[in-house]
């Protein structure tokens, strides 16, 4: 079929976090090609707005006619109209060229409370804009504004919905991003009721959300997805774009609008950064470090948050002979037990991402120790019941109690077992790399 063709009708931001430029970015990312007709311009950056300098309505339609004539459209999205001047004009365009996939962000409540828009553009925009809108995706102060009633819960935010509807946009998101607890938002096609719920993401970059979130669903809706669709995707992309959101400037960062192509590169990057280091280890005659319950060799992508983002031996590491082998690639999520080793690590540092489990004895202590290698360990005696009971959780109370104790990662970390728990030493690193020098070290000075 192509690539589709996105169109944004926004105010361009000089700062590159929201407007014309987070739609771009949003919509290139997802596969879109993404076109514009600018509104207005702005001087601005992450800690304000400095200027607005709007865009003459003759030039906002003859961007429009460029654009629709020669391109063509296969859904639109706009963003802040600040005048009833510019929502006519739009408006006019939008039933000229028949734009049946248009999402409309009504961006008219800053985060503060402030209004953005006079109220003379707030009643055209109610009255005339909505009902061409096939989504409408309001955070809860611009709900509240729309909808005339105040909003405190998931309940609320549904009679909100409803009365939106009413008003003639087909099918309502609100963005439940100003009330506590998981962001939950909600989808409303005038018969049901949908919630997309993801983890509140602690940080103060989000600057662009709204414009990200309403491009992400424009840009499904051009692919064809039911709407539905659309917006789950488009929660999942900015769930992504927010938890790995950029520190930029002085104020509110914005997203991080590559992050899922950043991250499903770093997949990559890290089943190769593992598989190197595994070559390194079988091309040595290192089997003397493998326990009975044999190694596992874990690596994890920046910011994991399960095993499932963490890639290690499928079958672990087994010891033939003088020789460490594998039986498979490095995949993700085939070890819970090296995963929350890793993990455990990585609240403390998120620059240290990768481990190994090597046996135990006290010739190889003394050796890390001759090595120089910074050592702590941990009793499993002193390990509370309840944690023994639950199955997985032992590794990470352990790992646990040593970091809570100390400033620094250490190079490893060896506990001398327990009643049915074998001894075991843990080689830390920030890189498989790292770890394999310290392995191939202590192996060496086995011999």
């Amino acid at each position: 079929m192509g690539i589709k063709r996105v169109l944004t009708i926004a105010g361009s931001d000089s700062g590159g976090g929201a407007g014309i430029q987070a739609d771009l970015k949003t919509i290139t990312v997802l596969g879109g090609f993404g076109m514009s007709v600018i509104t207005a311009l702005t001087a601005q950056n992450t800690l304000g707005v400095q200027g607005v300098h709007e865009v003459p309505e003759y030039f906002i339609e003859e961007q429009f006619d460029s654009v629709a004539t020669d391109i063509g459209i296969d859904a639109a999205k706009t963003g802040m109209l600040a005048t009833s001047r510019i929502l006519k004009v739009v408006a006019k365009k939008i039933r000229e060229y028949k734009i049946d996939n248009l999402v409309v962000d009504p961006v008219m409540v800053a985060k503060g409370g402030a209004p953005l828009i006079k109220n003379e553009a707030q009643k055209y925009l109610i009255e005339e804009f909505l009902p061409l809108a096939y989504v409408v995706t309001p955070n809860i102060p611009e709900a509240e504004v729309l909808s005339k009633i105040k909003i405190s819960s998931v309940d609320d935010m549904k009679k909100s919905a409803e009365i939106i509807y009413s008003l003639g946009a087909k099918n309502i998101v609100i963005k439940g991003g100003h009330l506590t607890g998981d962001a939950v938002d909600i989808l409303y096609d005038g018969d049901i009721f949908y919630e997309f719920s993801s983890e509140r993401i602690d940080t103060e970059d989000t600057h662009g959300t709204g414009c990200t979130y309403s491009a992400a669903i424009a840009t499904g809706l051009a692919e064809g997805m039911p709407v539905f669709e659309a917006v789950k995707k488009a929660k999942e992309y900015i769930t992504s774009a927010i938890r790995f959101s950029l520190r930029i400037g002085g104020g509110h960062g914005p997203t991080n609008h590559f992050a899922p192509i950043l991250r499903e590169s770093e997949r990559c990057r890290c089943i190769e950064t593992l598989a190197n280091a595994l070559q390194r280890l079988k091309d040595e005659k290192c089997g003397n470090i493998v326990p009975e319950v044999q190694s596992n060799f874990g690596h994890a992508l920046p910011y994991a948050r399960s095993a499932d983002d963490i890639a290690a031996v499928p079958g672990r590491i087994i010891k033939v002979g003088e020789d460490a082998r594998t039986l498979g690639d490095p995949v993700f999520g085939v070890s819970h037990h090296i995963a929350s080793i890793i993990l455990t690590i990585m609240r403390y540092d998120n620059d240290y991402r990768s481990a190994m489990n090597i046996r135990f004895s006290e010739d190889i202590v003394t050796i890390c120790r001759e090595l120089r290698h910074d050592i702590d360990s941990f009793d499993r005696s002193d390990e509370p019941k309840e944690t023994k009971a639950k199955e997985g959780s032992s590794l990470e109370w352990g790992t646990d109690s040593v970091l809570s104790r100390r400033e620094t990662i250490p190079d490893i970390i060896f506990d001398r077992g327990d009643m049915g728990k074998e001894p075991m030493i843990r080689v830390l690193g920030k890189n498989p790399a790292d770890v394999v020098e310290k392995v191939l070290s202590i192996s060496k000075r086995l011999k």
